[in-house]
Order: structure tokens, then sequence, then C-alpha cells
């Protein structure tokens, strides 16, 4: 059975400052196009041909699909929610990979049997990855005060 990797569009774009806020269904587009290669060759430790679906919410969901490339998935609300729909609904013994940096995503997925691995498993298409400067720099980027790690873990304000 073909191995599925779902890819946590939100999650992915958002691990690099390169300006992505300004044109989401931009990066998001980006990130479709970046993910295509995977389909052919795999992930580290995940042979290919695999099936890549990335989940998309908000103004990202503009983003159009390409036909025989990587699915996208339009969530109509909580993009988690969709991802954890989506393993939920996979049949028993399909190897389900989840790319993201969200801990409580995490959580859910690992609970349904789901691999997780974190978004610098995947190409990501970033402005710098094409040639173009990225805004802000540094590996996390700050949420509520907190600083989110592009994998490893969550340091509240002050680092701690």
């Amino acid at each position: 059975m073909t191995p599925l990797v779902i890819v946590d569009g939100a999650n992915v774009v958002g691990s690099v400052p390169d300006g992505w806020w300004r044109d989401r269904a931009g990066a998001a587009a980006r990130l479709r196009d970046a993910l295509s290669p995977v389909l052919a060759a795999g992930l580290p430790g995940l042979a290919a041909p695999v099936e890549v679906i990335l989940v998309v919410e908000g103004r990202a969901r503009d983003v159009p699909p390409v036909p025989g490339g990587v699915r996208v998935e339009r969530a109509p609300g909580s993009g988690d929610d969709r991802i954890i729909d989506l393993v939920r609904t996979e049949p028993a013994g399909r190897r389900v990979v989840v790319v993201t940096a969200d801990r409580g995503l995490r959580d859910r997925a690992t609970a349904l049997g789901a691999e997780i691995r974190g978004p610098s498993a995947v190409p990501r298409g970033t402005r710098a990855e094409r040639g173009g400067s990225e805004r802000g720099g540094g590996r996390g980027r700050k949420e509520e005060g907190w600083v989110v790690e592009e994998e490893g873990p969550v340091r509240g304000p002050g680092g701690e």
C-alpha cells in the first residue's frame, strides 16, 4: 500500500519567516510545488512512491490544485481537525506520516497511529530556497509571546 504524507500547510509555511503572511495563497502554492518531487522521491526513511496531501486553511485555501500532483485539501475550518479526519479515515496498515511542528496535532495524530516529521523533512518552497531573501531569520517564529521551534521544544517568553 502506498504510504501517505499529510502536510500541515499553515505550520510548514509558517516555519520560515519569509514574508508568507503577505500572500498566504502564494506561499501555499510554492509549498505545493516544492512538495511535488516527494511523490516520486519519498522522504528519508519513507520509500517512494508516496501520496502527498497538503492541507490548507484560511486565505491559503485559494491555492489551486495541480492535476496529477500533490492533492490539496481545503479545510472548511481548522486545518488540524481536517488532518485528523484524514488520518482517521485511512485503512489499517497504511503508513501515514503527518508533517507538522504543532505539538497538539502531533499528539492527536500519533494517538491514531500516524508517524510525525518536522517541517524540515520536506522541501518548503521558501523565497530563500528560490534565491530570494528571508526576512526575520532564526529557526523559530513568535506566536502570542512564545517561540515555536521549527523542530523541537517550544520555548516560552524569555526562552524558558
